[in-house]
């Protein structure tokens, strides 16, 4: 279905140019080839394809599970390279697929957060991002949204709101020395959102404000 995969991404370009005033920055710290996993915060149902055409990779993106119990919606998004992912529980053949997916050295989207946040500003993580960087030892690209929580009801498309994609410096964690305890993977999924929300404006950083700050501090 790579067909649809090319006329999908047209399609989402199209409309964006059309409906928003999209800007992509950071274009140059795409990592051209090799394993990469993009983090990035979650505010619209649109992110994960915003995020795609905004990548000149082809990507792959976990999705949650439930957008595909609807035919057509699972048809766009498993075609668009989206897989599906319980929330709810530790899905390990989630995990075993996007393990695969960087071994064959491609690019995946995943939002820590795996829900779209409802005031815009970051919410507590996941550790999931953080299990598949360790294991997988993937480069890790930071990228942050803002705008999109903006396109909402019948009338944004005639507002076009601005949509920026900033695409920060990508980055490693330490190499994996064995099974990570709880706690090390809740210090290194803050680490990886203290660098979405270095993409992101203070206002959006919510959870990770203080986290970034002192970060940056430090350094």
């Amino acid at each position: 279905m790579r067909w649809f995969y090319h006329i999908a991404r047209f399609t989402v370009r199209a409309v964006l140019l059309v409906s928003t005033n999209w800007h992509i920055k950071g274009r140059e710290n795409i990592p051209s080839k090799g394993p990469l996993l993009i983090v990035a915060n979650h505010l619209n149902l649109a992110d994960p394809p915003i995020v795609s055409v905004s990548i000149h990779r082809e990507t792959r993106f976990m999705a949650k599970e439930e957008l595909f119990k609807a035919k057509f919606t699972g048809y766009f998004i498993g075609s668009f390279g989206a897989f599906p992912v319980r929330r709810s529980q530790a899905d390990t053949k989630a995990v075993r697929q996007a393990l695969k997916i960087l071994a064959d050295g491609l690019a995946l989207v995943v939002f820590p957060e795996a829900t779209r946040s409802p005031n815009a500003q970051l919410q507590p993580a996941f550790s999931g991002a953080a299990l598949i960087a360790l294991r997988s030892g993937a480069a890790i690209l930071p990228i942050g949204i803002t705008g999109t929580e903006k396109m909402k009801g019948k009338t944004w498309p005639f507002r076009r709101p601005r949509i920026t994609v900033n695409i920060g410096k990508p980055f490693h964690l330490p190499p994996d020395s064995g099974k990570a305890t709880r706690e090390e993977l809740s210090q290194l999924t803050t680490f990886i959102m203290e660098h979405i929300a270095g993409q992101l404006p203070p206002e959006y950083r919510g959870h990770y404000v203080k986290q970034k700050d002192a970060h940056a501090a430090k350094n």
